[in-house]
């Protein structure tokens, strides 16, 4: 065990010293082309790192800084099929040498340019997303899945006339890459989506004629496909969805069959493939996000308090949020190290992030970070690799 420690420290400080490890041990399958360059083999069979059986090697890579991973993925085949694995994301979390990082989508003061850029905890930016393929889209579901971001359907707009898609991309974020994944079976935007036991789920929106939407699909990642499930007993738009013991919750937005806010909660039961629904609901939700077993909602009619929902007894809690000087009391959130961040839709000079951490002794949960977009904040996640 003390030599697994050390091994783990040395890689984790020094990437240097593993490229040139990596370096010094080409596969001895490739060949170098005419202009210098290694063409790797198309043999699947070889060893990842020639000497190592295959898990000392993958622990290996597993232990290299994520920063690394894009560079790492271009070495061979093998590599890269690792790297954009589920198995990677095990095994660093086992090591304990997962790193989490922020995913923020930052939009112009127009709101007609945007762009994914990458925080951590301490507020230092890594990178900035490559652009996602496709159209520039509003109103699209954002939802992390193994490690990975995935972005779908939504709506474009050209000349006043809005038309929904059913597109879904996929951001891997260890290879730093989009790819393409299946259409939705239903084309949509405004609607409600969370993933819950490894799969993703969308629900309502507005269709391709601006009606309401009832409908429901789920998408599995080992098939890549949508199937269509069980609809919701109403319309709902502009609602959100996330995902506690192995249930779908969607609510806020509103329905076509209430005048106003619609409080009820629609719940769906995967192994049942079953809804229900409770009617103590959250209306008119201008930003969400759960935290540990909890649901921390901002309404539009209240947006100086948290409205904080546990799952075990289908109860709210309202927390004051504190003035910080700022003229904005508009927030979308983002959850960093256990802790939920505030980020002002206004960007005002001098304008520090709010932070609430729900384990802090009462009194002390709020402060302030460093942590900061760049630019004003669409909607953020949270990918641990």
């Amino acid at each position: 065990m003390p030599g697994f420690v050390s091994e783990k420290k040395r890689l984790t400080q020094s990437s240097m010293c593993f490229s040139t490890f990596v370096q010094q041990n080409v596969p001895n399958h490739s060949k170098i082309d005419p202009f210098g360059r290694y063409r790797v083999s198309d043999n699947t069979h070889v060893p990842i790192l020639p000497g190592l059986p295959d898990d000392v090697a993958k622990l290996c890579l597993s232990l290299v800084p994520r920063t690394n991973f894009p560079a790492m993925g271009a070495v061979s085949k093998r590599w890269r099929s690792f790297i954009q694995s589920n198995e990677l994301i095990t095994i660093r979390k086992l090591a304990g040498m997962l790193e989490e990082w922020l995913y923020v989508l930052t939009v112009d003061k127009d709101g007609k340019e945007s762009h994914w850029e990458v925080l951590d905890c301490f507020g230092n930016k890594h990178q900035v997303l490559p652009p996602m393929p496709g159209e520039f889209k509003v109103g699209s579901g954002v939802v992390v899945l193994h490690g990975k971001l995935l972005v779908m359907a939504g709506c474009t707009v050209s000349d006043g006339a809005v038309s929904a898609t059913s597109d879904v991309y996929q951001y891997d974020s260890c290879l730093n890459c989009w790819s393409k994944l299946s259409d939705m079976n239903v084309a949509r935007f405004d609607f409600a989506s969370a993933e819950v036991n490894g799969k993703i789920y969308v629900v309502g929106g507005y269709g391709v004629e601006g009606e309401s939407l009832s409908s429901a699909e789920v998408y599995d990642p080992d098939t890549d496909k949508w199937t269509i499930i069980e609809s919701i007993r109403r319309p709902r738009w502009g609602c959100f969805a996330c995902g506690f013991q192995g249930k779908l919750y969607v609510m806020g937005g509103r329905s076509s069959f209430t005048i106003g806010n619609s409080k009820f909660v629609d719940v769906y039961d995967p192994e049942n493939n079953t809804w229900c629904e409770m009617k103590n609901g959250c209306v008119m939700v201008t930003a969400h996000a759960v935290l540990g077993n909890k649901l921390f909602c901002i309404e539009w009619k209240n947006l100086r308090k948290l409205a904080i929902f546990d799952p075990e007894d289908n109860s709210w809690k309202m927390v004051p949020v504190p003035v910080t000087g700022s003229t904005s009391i508009g927030f979308r959130f983002g959850i960093l190290d256990g802790k939920l961040l505030l980020f002002s839709l206004t960007n005002e000079p001098g304008y520090r992030t709010l932070l609430y951490d729900p384990e802090a002794v009462p009194g002390s949960e709020w402060k302030t970070t460093n942590v900061k977009p760049s630019g004003s904040c669409f909607c953020s996640v949270t990918i641990k690799a």
